[in-house]
């Protein structure tokens, strides 16, 4: 191998591949080292140089130099040839890792190019990258050569080749959007503090601006809507609120809970919990359906946060210093305290830091550990009797349900009955030409003196075999 040619193949390797110079250069060392220690044996200590200026080949074998005549002339050079493709193969892999693990978090756009199950292969230029169902949004679908945008949420090193997966259901996507979208959080006028999300559903996004001169809920939603409409439109539908940041708790849960109205926020500092009251009207509404709008909420701020009405959050004072006074070694005036601080149920008491215990009331490490094991014990019987009532209330639920379905039933079986007794009193239904015939029939039968028989022919010939009429009901709505 001349000293031009190395030079000529690590140049080509580095510009085909993209692979540092001096991986290849060491690529080529291993490969010879490699093949002079098959020739000589695992015993000999061999060692290959190569300058990396004029690509000139030294070596060494136990001490000894190696001529490079040898060097070039007498190793194996099919061994050679396979060891740098392999070693080359292994520095491309590592050069792809390398450059996608890189971009982690961040979005990059490609096409879909065949599905395996319902995971889609996405090409990202001349790499592939897979996106598992468990990553797609819920309810989307995609479909070949469709161009689709996505971040990269995990790279990883499989045998010879890289495996890149894809995720459009993580919260990095929402602010990528947002940056692509949002020309002030791009240049940093605006800052993305905070953002939680149910994919496909919801998303709650907290902002701040630098610049007092500039609405940081304003410049996202754009000029009638537009920019915060385009994200909406990639993700699918999904729902985004915009949340104006703030770092004191007391103006930030109330942002993070709209578009419901909250009358005042409590802090808990001990439980990292906030107690939110709201008036009746807004209760379901600060809640949201299925409970996801306080939970969005409790994401974006860190904080547990439980709403309720003023009269609800009295009851819980109420049996929460009942409850815990109750406690041998717990004391009124102690009780009131924990109350206070945001303890309104054992469960909390159960948790409680006992130094902090121990200050708030004056008592021993022992009773304090009385305490907050009668605590857990109330705390477990609570579960239970919780989840009897739950289990109550299902059962309710489902016999509610059950009965609602039966008078459904019941008034679609009225109102098909109705709708045919209607039918019927009309002319030409076969009831009212049935009893007509009759009394004809019995009429000839007496004026004329024929037998029935004869009638009834005679009656059958003159106005042939009755025809029931189609009939047909139609229900409005579902019942």
């Amino acid at each position: 191998m001349k000293p031009e040619e190395i030079l000529r193949i690590v140049d080509a390797i580095h510009r085909d591949k993209n692979i540092d110079k001096e991986i290849v250069f060491q690529a080529i060392e291993s490969a010879l080292v490699t093949a002079l220690t098959r020739q000589y044996g695992e015993e000999s200590v061999i060692s290959i140089l190569i300058d990396r200026g004029d690509g000139k080949l030294t070596g060494s074998r136990d001490g000894a130099e190696i001529d490079t005549q040898e060097l070039s002339g007498r190793i194996g050079a099919q061994t050679a040839k396979q060891v740098i493709i392999q070693k080359i193969r292994e520095a491309e892999r590592d050069s792809i890792h390398d450059e996608f693990e890189e971009q982690i978090g961040q979005m990059v756009s490609g096409v879909v190019a065949r599905f395996e199950g319902s995971t889609a292969t996405v090409t990202l230029g001349p790499n592939e990258a897979i996106l598992p169902r468990s990553e797609q949004i819920p309810g989307e679908t995609y479909h070949p050569n469709e161009r689709i945008r996505a971040t990269i949420f995990e790279v990883r090193k499989v045998g010879s080749r890289v495996k890149i997966i894809l995720s459009r259901i993580r919260p990095q996507l929402v602010q990528r959007l947002f940056e692509q979208e949002i020309p002030e959080i791009a240049d940093g006028v605006i800052e993305i503090r905070a953002i939680s999300r149910e994919p496909g559903y919801r998303s709650k996004v907290a902002v701040i601006s630098s610049d007092a001169r500039v609405d940081c809920v304003g410049a996202c939603v754009g000029v009638r809507g537009n920019r915060i409409k385009n994200i909406v439109e990639e993700l699918g539908g999904e729902r985004i609120d915009i949340v104006r940041w703030s770092d004191d708790l007391q103006l930030l849960v109330p942002n993070a809970l709209q578009p419901a109205e909250v009358d005042e926020v409590l802090l808990c500092q001990m439980l990292g919990r906030g107690s939110v009251l709201v008036k009746e009207d807004q209760l379901s509404l600060a809640i949201g359906r299925r409970g996801q709008n306080v939970r969005l909420a409790s994401k974006l701020c860190g904080w547990d946060i439980e709403i309720m009405t003023r009269e609800e959050l009295d009851q819980q004072i109420e049996r929460a210093v009942t409850g815990f006074s109750s406690i041998e070694g717990l004391s009124d005036a102690t009780a009131e305290r924990l109350v206070g601080e945001g303890f309104l149920s054992y469960d909390d008491l159960s948790i409680i830091e006992p130094d902090d215990l121990m200050e708030m009331g004056g008592i021993s490490a022992d009773t304090v550990d009385k305490i907050v094991a009668e605590a857990e014990k109330r705390a477990a019987v609570a579960e239970v009797v919780a989840a009897d009532a739950r289990r109550v209330q299902r059962e309710h639920d489902r016999v509610e349900k059950a009965t609602a379905d039966a008078d459904a039933a019941d008034r679609v079986a009225a109102e098909q009955e109705s709708a045919t007794q209607a039918v019927g009193l009309g002319d030409g239904s076969p009831a009212a030409t049935q009893d007509e015939e009759s009394l004809l029939v019995e009429e000839n039968q007496s004026l004329a003196g024929t037998s029935p028989a004869a009638a009834g022919k005679s009656g059958s010939m003159a106005s042939g075999e009755p025809v029931a009429p189609e009939s047909s009901s139609v229900l409005g709505g579902n019942s």
